[in-house]
């Protein structure tokens, strides 16, 4: 797996971004259509948790064979991968996330998805005329993008892989200090009612999977253009 991607600028279409899935892949799909996504031109990018909780996680392999379709890798594919490769992980913990779905397929279907999910990487960076915006599940362990590239590009190191996919510290404390090294930097794993900023953080899980709404980001100008309900959002 490569841990760290680079994408050039979008110059045909917009580069949309996405907070966690969780399996509503059909809920995720009217929300692009009320936004009037094309994937022949644009691309959506996904902070990771594709999967758990939703009626659709499965899907989550057709999505990701699409294109025009990029996501890191969150800690709920990580669960997934640990189950099957042997490391320690709590089952009725994993069940009571929403990881019932997966525990309960033949072995052969979870190697498939696992395969699949150890491609994602953990951070990707996507180039834009105002400067370069990255990707992460949940939150950077350094204060500087440079040094984070630098030691997923050498290194597996499960302490950064750990802040990279877990930590809920930056809105615990409300820390405002931004990641330098990027325009901005978009998450998710911790839900918000409405998308939050912190410095140059930008939270995206706005419960799209459960009782919220999906927050889908314009990468280019950093706008919020997600329908809400009982509204038209114009494209």
């Amino acid at each position: 797996m490569a841990r760290f991607r680079r994408l050039i600028a979008n110059l045909r279409g917009r580069d949309l971004a996405v907070g966690d899935i969780h399996g509503h892949f059909q809920r995720l799909q009217q929300c692009l259509d009320g936004v009037g996504f094309d994937p022949a031109v644009d691309r959506l990018f996904s902070v990771g948790d594709l999967v758990d909780r939703g009626p659709d996680s499965e899907a989550a392999l057709d999505w990701l064979a699409q294109p025009w379709f990029h996501a890191v890798q969150g800690n709920h594919e990580a669960l997934a991968i640990t189950r099957v490769r042997g490391g320690r992980l709590d089952l009725d913990m994993y069940r009571a996330a929403g990881g019932g779905w997966f525990l309960d397929l033949p072995r052969a279907r979870q190697l498939r998805f696992v395969e699949r999910f150890e491609q994602l990487p953990i951070a990707i960076e996507v180039e834009s005329a105002a400067g370069l915006v990255g990707l992460l599940h949940a939150d950077s362990p350094y204060a500087d993008w440079t040094v984070l590239r630098t030691w997923l590009e050498l290194d597996d190191d499960p302490q950064v892989r750990e802040v990279c996919q877990w930590s809920r510290r930056r809105l615990k404390v409300g820390d405002t200090a931004p990641v330098q090294g990027l325009r901005a930097l978009l998450v998710g794993h911790t839900p918000v009612l409405e998308a939050k900023l912190l410095g140059n953080v930008w939270h995206l899980d706005t419960g799209g999977w459960a009782s919220g709404h999906f927050t889908l980001m314009d990468m280019r100008t950093l706008q919020l253009v997600s329908p809400r309900p009982g509204e038209t959002t114009v494209p």
